[in-house]
């Protein structure tokens, strides 16, 4: 059966949310994760999107996201996603899914739950105990904003 259509419009706000298949690591080291974020930067040119809050963690993104009229979220997260997979497996000589179903999204109020949802993206490293203070961690855009 067919998915579902997604409900999109431009300029809209989204909490996104990409997993590893099976929970597994998505990124292993430093290299990994710098791709990520250039294949990010690469996507955001290419469709205009803006990006307020961001954080890579080992198995899973949070990415926080307006769009423009240049393309829509499935888009976007098709680009982004399949193209860090097609690199990730060519560096891993693996084959495959690497994010599990597809990407989750939740259509934000700008207005009203922009910074909330920004300070729970950012924060994941200190709930997951990776860090003790948030600037130790690079995979975020928190030390843009502190």
């Amino acid at each position: 059966m067919p998915r579902a259509a997604r409900m999109a419009a431009p300029r809209m706000v989204y909490h996104v949310i990409s997993r590893g298949n099976d929970r597994q690591w998505v990124f292993n080291d430093r290299e990994d994760f710098e791709r990520y974020i250039e294949i990010c930067k690469r996507y955001k040119e290419r469709y205009g999107f803006k990006l307020y809050h961001w954080v890579l963690m080992s198995n899973h993104v949070h990415l926080v996201m307006e769009t423009s009229e240049q393309g829509p979220l499935c888009k976007v997260m098709q680009g982004i996603n399949l193209s860090y997979t097609l690199w990730f497996n060519r560096k891993n000589r693996r084959v495959g899914h690497l994010w599990q179903d597809r990407f989750k999204s939740a259509l934000i109020d700008k207005e009203s739950y922009l910074l909330e949802c920004g300070r729970y993206v950012e924060r994941n490293p200190l709930r997951a105990g990776l860090v003790d203070h948030l600037r130790n961690y690079p995979w975020t855009s928190y030390r843009i904003y502190a």
